[in-house]
């Protein structure tokens, strides 16, 4: 299967259920494929979760959901042991870590102790539970979802928490032929409840073996290594982008050409995944503010930079 018929067939499937955000969808099967993890910040009712869901049922993997309060507790993320008196020994309850596809709805609401028990689950996989260590699923992926308006009882996820993320996406408010088809598919059922899957995990793992050897010519490096050079810099960046956003950007852009049918890499694929792979990796000072800033900024870099010119296939 080429990676435009992996794309084809779950963008499809997407569409069944949201309306009018292919690109977004694109960026998280990418995400997804480059073995990362998403944000997804928007305001409320605009599909964020509805996605994440779709995203999932199209897979076949196994799939859990918290919802993020301020009173959760990181052991009701990773699982803590439990006395069986029956057995007359503590017992592993796994927490809804132990998945493949793990929906963190409105991870801004949980304290800042709490989400931290995601930091070992996404960047190694595996969690620590009373000094023994347990593999999450594999594959593991997080789609957390959290509401940019509303400040009243949210924690903002630190600078350390945010990194962790290959990408933040938005959705955006639909226009109004999208609304009107929205209303109109779902005037009598619910597509979600009908989805089918279309992607087994073997498939998803064969994915993301081919994706990973396409090849990025040195003129290309070094244009994505300019353009995170050049987020480190002026007098508004408190901190820019660190290494681990430059490898991020080079699994993403391997992906975006293999689902474009390329054996290699040009500097349109960095210029199609530069922003949601970098700009909330960045931080302003207080007075710069904070958000689309950090995307227009980025997408100043991109026009800036030189583009290299050479010929990117050899």
């Amino acid at each position: 299967m080429t990676g435009k018929e992996l794309a084809d067939r779950l963008l499809e499937n997407v569409k069944k259920v949201i309306i009018g955000k292919e690109e977004t969808a694109k960026l998280l099967l990418t995400a997804i494929l480059a073995d990362g993890h998403v944000l997804l910040e928007d305001v409320p009712g605009t599909g964020k979760t509805r996605l994440a869901r779709t995203i999932a049922k199209s897979l076949d993997a196994d799939f859990a959901r918290i919802q993020f309060t301020p009173d959760l507790l990181p052991s009701d993320i990773t699982g803590l042991n439990i006395y069986d008196q029956k057995q007359n020994e503590f017992v592993l309850r796994k927490g809804p870590v132990f998945t493949n596809i793990l929906l963190a709805d409105e991870i801004n609401r949980a304290t800042p102790r709490t989400q931290a028990g995601l930091l070992e689950c996404m960047e190694e996989r595996q969690v620590t539970i009373d000094g023994e260590t347990y593999r999450t699923g594999d594959p593991f992926f997080v789609i957390a979802t959290q509401n940019p308006v509303e400040t009243a009882g949210t924690f903002p996820l630190p600078e350390a928490q945010m990194d962790r993320f290959m990408m933040k996406l938005s959705m955006g408010l639909p226009t109004k032929e999208e609304e009107l088809d929205i209303l109109d598919r779902y005037m009598e059922k619910d597509p979600l409840a009908e989805l089918d899957r279309v992607l087994t995990l073997e498939e998803l793992a064969a994915a993301k073996a081919e994706a990973n050897q396409i090849y990025v010519h040195r003129s290309v490096r070094e244009y994505m290594v300019n353009i995170v050079a050049a987020t480190r810099e002026g007098d508004n960046v408190v901190m820019g982008v660190s290494p681990r956003g430059s490898l991020a950007l080079l699994r993403c852009v391997k992906v975006f050409a293999w689902l474009d049918n390329r054996s290699y890499v040009v500097p349109d694929d960095v210029r199609a995944v530069a922003v949601p792979v970098l700009a909330h990796r960045i931080v302003l000072n207080y007075g710069y503010g904070k958000g689309d800033d950090t995307r227009t900024l980025v997408e100043n870099i991109i026009k800036n930079v030189p583009v290299p010119t050479e010929d990117f296939s050899s």
